[in-house]
């Protein structure tokens, strides 16, 4: 009877190793598997988001280079000679778009966005100071545009935000 078990174990022994090792291999080909497939979907989906998010950047490096107090006075006339009418027209201006821009904020980092936001503030309170000292909007147009001659623009800040946001993408 001894020998029957032993002769049992025997057979069960070599046949339960050999399970137990094809189960650690099929199971870490199927976790390798897994990994793979995940790793191809994630660059994927990476992948289809880059234009996205690269066509985000182009519309807010826009953005800012369109609220560029300089260049947005020589775009936009006043209408009149009053400092109100034309400090109120560039701030339409401004918040239109803003607005028309703002759902790009999804696509990019919180710093870029923070630093756009903060650019957007800064020229629209510089407008506002400026226009409480000037008597008419030339006056306004005049005294900004020698100002931003001396200073950078808070935009160009913004800008250089986006463009190092563009490099970590590419």
């Amino acid at each position: 009877m001894e020998d029957k078990i032993l002769e049992s174990i025997a057979y069960i022994l070599p046949a339960a190793v050999t399970g137990l090792v094809a189960y650690y291999m099929f199971n870490g080909f199927i976790n390798n598997k897994n990994s793979e497939k995940k790793l191809e979907l994630l660059a994927l989906k990476r992948k289809e988001a880059l234009p996205i998010k690269l066509q985000a950047c182009e519309r807010l490096l826009l953005f800012c280079d369109r609220i560029n107090p300089v260049k947005m006075l020589m775009r936009i006339p006043p209408i009149s000679t009053n400092t109100n009418d034309y400090i109120q027209l560039l701030i339409a201006n401004i918040d239109q778009e803003f607005e028309h821009n703002l759902v790009q904020q999804i696509y990019i980092s919180e710093d870029t966005w923070t630093a756009i936001y903060a650019a957007k503030n800064a020229v629209t309170n510089k407008l506002k100071q400026e226009a409480k000292t000037a008597k008419s909007a030339n006056e306004l147009r005049e005294n900004v545009l020698m100002e931003y001659t001396k200073s950078v623009p808070p935009t160009e800040v913004a800008i250089d935000f986006i463009k190092s946001e563009v490099r970590s993408l590419l």
